[in-house]
């Protein structure tokens, strides 16, 4: 057989249909070399490696110990033997042309280790939830300091970095990103479309825990890198700290004051505050989208999410405290 010069390595768990759309777009991505598609199984229940299989897969189930995201990608790419490999979310369809896109850019300079793309949701008409944090997928193109689930990296690159880190529960990613340019490499985003995402959110329960694993991994890698040269998001932890403060006392103390004097100024004086904030925001963010409406729409996030991702903050400083690891938090239902 002809020696494959791309490893595909696809990670999901429960992604049922989702999976399958994933695995149809890498058939029929425009590559003309060979290609070897690996599957990594973190202990689906819906027949996902099965689905998988049918495809021609090669399958890795990971059906005991604490599930990780990173431990899958890991068995994925120590079990490749392509130069280069493209990791994918199950949940994701590949764009035909990203891979031959990204190939390229390796040749116009070695430093280069990792390519990634615009990574955007396919459905950002099917829920708020959508519609909003599609826009947060939207990065300018050029050097990076990370990038996400979805990239094209080389092998060599990885091995040297020494893979993902299995005991991060998120985070994985920009943190080998950390790893792989400490060793002088670089990470190129390309304006290029990459990626699909299915995102299918759709209710304020799943927003709230994606926002709160987003926190723990804030605080989990901050605490990792604490006291080295590059302190990857240290300042990121601290904002958030200080701003869910922020938002939380900032009204509670408007009502309080509003209450004593008997006045609605103060109540008043907050919301004027909030409105010109998440104005600014919105024009800042001008460039991801077209519509206002959808801008304040994020603006409002952008904000907002502070305060779950300070409960992830202190959820992992809880559980580091008694010397303990969270396991998955899973925010998504089932395809």
């Amino acid at each position: 057989m002809t020696e494959p010069n791309i490893s595909v390595v696809v990670i999901g768990r429960n992604e049922g249909a989702r999976l399958v759309r994933c695995l149809e777009s890498v058939r029929n991505m425009r590559w003309s070399g060979a290609i070897e598609l690996i599957y990594c199984d973190s202990n689906s229940g819906d027949g996902s490696a099965d689905r998988a299989r049918a495809f021609g897969s090669r399958v890795v189930e990971i059906g005991t110990g604490r599930l990780t995201a990173a431990r899958a990608r890991n068995a994925g790419w120590q079990l490749s033997s392509a130069p280069f490999i493209l990791f994918l979310d199950g949940d994701t369809i590949l764009h035909p042309e990203f891979v031959t896109n990204g190939m390229a850019k390796f040749k116009d300079d070695p430093r280069i280790a990792v390519v990634w793309g615009h990574r955007r949701e396919m459905h950002p008409e099917a829920s708020l939830y959508n519609r909003i944090l599609d826009l947060d997928w939207i990065y300018e193109p050029g050097l990076t300091e990370f990038c996400g689930g979805d990239a094209l990296m080389r092998r060599v690159a990885v091995q040297r970095a020494g893979g993902f880190n299995p005991d991060l529960i998120a985070g994985e990613e920009p943190d080998l990103c950390r790893r792989i340019r400490a060793n002088g490499e670089l990470i190129l985003h390309i304006d290029a479309p990459m990626t699909g995402h299915d995102l299918a959110m759709t209710n304020w329960r799943e927003y709230w825990m994606r926002a709160v694993r987003g926190g723990y991994a804030y605080a989990e890698i901050a605490a990792l890198y604490r006291n080295t040269s590059d302190p990857l998001w240290a300042s990121t932890s601290r904002s958030n700290v200080i701003r869910a403060c922020i938002y939380v006392i900032a009204p509670a103390a408007a009502i309080l004051i509003a209450l004593v004097l008997r006045s609605w100024v103060a109540i008043l004086l907050f919301l004027f505050c909030a409105a010109a904030l998440i104005g600014r925001t919105a024009i800042r963010a001008r460039r991801k989208h077209g519509s206002f409406a959808t801008l304040i729409l994020f603006a409002v996030h952008s904000h907002v999410q502070h305060i779950p991702v300070f409960v992830g903050q202190l959820r992992y400083r809880t559980i580091a405290g008694r010397h303990g690891r969270s396991e998955l938090i899973e925010y998504k239902r089932p395809a």
